[in-house]
C-alpha cells in the first residue's frame, strides 16, 4: 500500500494530492511504522531482561535483530520525510494541508528520536523541534501559528498537532510543564467551541480531546510542584462537559 501511494503522490508533482489521497498516505505509513516500533519495545524490553539476567549468549543475537529493526525504522522514516520536504509540502495550497504535512514530518522525526540513543537522539529531537518552529519571526512556531490562526480550536487537524507536541515534549524533551501547559491551553480552547460543531466532527474532535484530557491527567499527577495543583482546579470545573466527551467517545467503540 505505501508503495502504491507513494508512486500516486509523485505523479502529481507540484500539484496537491487531494484529501483522500493525503489520508491513505499517512494511515499507509502509520500502519506500517506502528508495527515496526512495537517490535522495537518488544525485542527491546526482551534485551533488558536477557542482559539481567546475565544471558549472555542470547544477548549477541537479540542485539543483532535490533539493529535490523532500527535499520527498518530509519528507512520508513526517511523513505517519508524525503516527499514531505520535496512534494508535499511545497504544493500544498491550503492551511489544512500544510499543517497536516508539517506535524507529518515533525511525528516522523519524533519517531526516529524515541529509538535513536546518545548524539544520535539529540540530532533527531532537534530537527523535530527546530523545523516545526524555526520558521516564522522571533522563533514562533510555524506550524502552530498556521493552527492557532487559521484552523478552529475544535478542529481536528489542530487537536492532533497539540496532542503530538505534548507528547513529543513529554517524551522526548522531559519538559512536563510545557507538555502540561499545551495540553491544558489546546483543551480549554476546544471546549469553549465544542457546542458550534455538527454531529460528526463533534465525535471526531472529543475523542482526541480525551485523549489530551486523559494524558493530562496522569501528567498532572506526576508534577510535584505547586503548579499541579492549579492545573487540575482548572480541569475540574469542566467536569460537566468532560462527561458528555466520554459519551461521545464511547459512541465511537
Amino acid at each position: 500500500m505505501v508503495e502504491f501511494i507513494e508512486k500516486v503522490s509523485a505523479v502529481v508533482e507540484s500539484e496537491e494530492v487531494i484529501v483522500e489521497e493525503r489520508n491513505l498516505l499517512s494511515v499507509a505509513y502509520k500502519n506500517v511504522i506502528g508495527a515496526r516500533q512495537a517490535l522495537w519495545r518488544i525485542i527491546s524490553s526482551i534485551k533488558q531482561k536477557e542482559e539481567s539476567h546475565s544471558n549472555e549468549d542470547h544477548v549477541p543475537m537479540i542485539r543483532d535483530y535490533r539493529s535490523k529493526i532500527k535499520s527498518e525504522l530509519s528507512n520508513i522514516c526517511d523513505g517519508i520525510l524525503k516527499p514531505l520536504d520535496t512534494r508535499l509540502i511545497p504544493s500544498a495550497a491550503t492551511s489544512d494541508s500544510k499543517v497536516f504535512y508539517l506535524k507529518m514530518k515533525g511525528d516522523y522525526h519524533r519517531y526516529l528520536a524515541e529509538f535513536k540513543t546518545g548524539s544520535d537522539r539529540k540530532e533527531a529531537a532537534e530537527r523535530e523541534l527546530g523545523f516545526v518552529w524555526i520558521q516564522n519571526l522571533n522563533a514562533c512556531l510555524f506550524m502552530q501559528d498556521i493552527a492557532n490562526t487559521e484552523l478552529a480550536p475544535t478542529h481536528l487537524i489542530r487537536l492532533r498537532l497539540a496532542l503530538n507536541f505534548s507528547l513529543f515534549y513529554y517524551e522526548i524533551l522531559n519538559s512536563l510543564d510545557c507538555t502540561c501547559n499545551l495540553a491544558k491551553q489546546a483543551f480549554d480552547e476546544a471546549i469553549a467551541e465544542l457546542d458550534t460543531l455538527g454531529e460528526e466532527p463533534y465525535k471526531d474532535s472529543t475523542l482526541i480531546m480525551q485523549l489530551l484530557r486523559d494524558n493530562l491527567t496522569i501528567w498532572t499527577s506526576d508534577m510535584e510542584d505547586d503548579g499541579a495543583d492549579e492545573i487540575k482546579e482548572a480541569a475540574a470545573t469542566h467536569t460537566d462537559m468532560h462527561a458528555h466527551i466520554v459519551k461521545a467517545c464511547s459512541d465511537l467503540l
